[in-house]
């Protein structure tokens, strides 16, 4: 559930944004590769400093996430498919999710969302997560009561996504200003299609 209000956010936002990337912000692949290699490194180190504090990396084909959060977050995660898997650059994506909420999720929830290339930041955005679903015609609606959830979303990808490796960094917080969820998705476009 953490992912579907996460993935609603963070994946269309992802979508609608990283086709219109300036060229200026990525001239230069052979230093966007190096950062790229630099950030995987620093993710690694991340993932190895949090050994012990029972955070799951659930690695897929060519993407990966992490719950970034805490027990005592508005949303629990339990599973996150989708559907191609691995992405696919111009295909529609559907994501499955399940999860908790343990806290009234209602108008004034907001995620904060950034996508970076490398260490290149393309978006640094705060977006109203119930807004969010209703424009994404989420199955999903504001106001959000305690329970557990099942949720499938799709959403566009545009064909024109850069052979890349992106990192989606989303932090959600309920209209109190409390933490309801965090996650950290890793979704690479590098590797040829093999999904088609």
């Amino acid at each position: 559930m953490r992912f579907s209000l996460v993935s609603a956010v963070a994946l269309t936002t992802f979508s609608s944004l990283v086709a219109s990337v300036p060229a200026a912000q990525v001239e230069d692949w052979d230093m966007v590769v190096q950062q790229d290699a630099a950030a995987a490194l620093e993710w690694a180190a991340g993932a190895v400093s949090r050994i012990g504090d029972d955070t799951p990396v659930h690695t897929m084909t060519q993407w990966s996430w992490t719950d970034c959060g805490h027990p005592t977050d508005a949303i629990e995660i339990d599973s996150i498919k989708i559907s191609p898997d691995p992405p696919v650059p111009g295909k529609d994506l559907t994501i499955y999710a399940s999860g908790t909420v343990k806290t009234l999720i209602t108008y004034g929830s907001y995620a904060n969302v950034v996508v970076k290339l490398g260490l290149i930041k393309l978006v640094n955005k705060t977006i109203d997560v119930c807004d969010e679903l209703a424009n994404a015609n989420s199955t999903l609606q504001c106001p959000i009561d305690p329970n557990t959830y099942q949720v499938e979303q799709t959403v566009a990808l545009p064909a024109e996504i850069p052979r890349a490796k992106f990192v989606v960094q989303a932090n959600v917080f309920t209209q109190k200003d409390e933490p309801a969820a965090c996650v950290n998705l890793w979704i690479n476009f590098l590797l040829p299609d093999r999904a088609e």
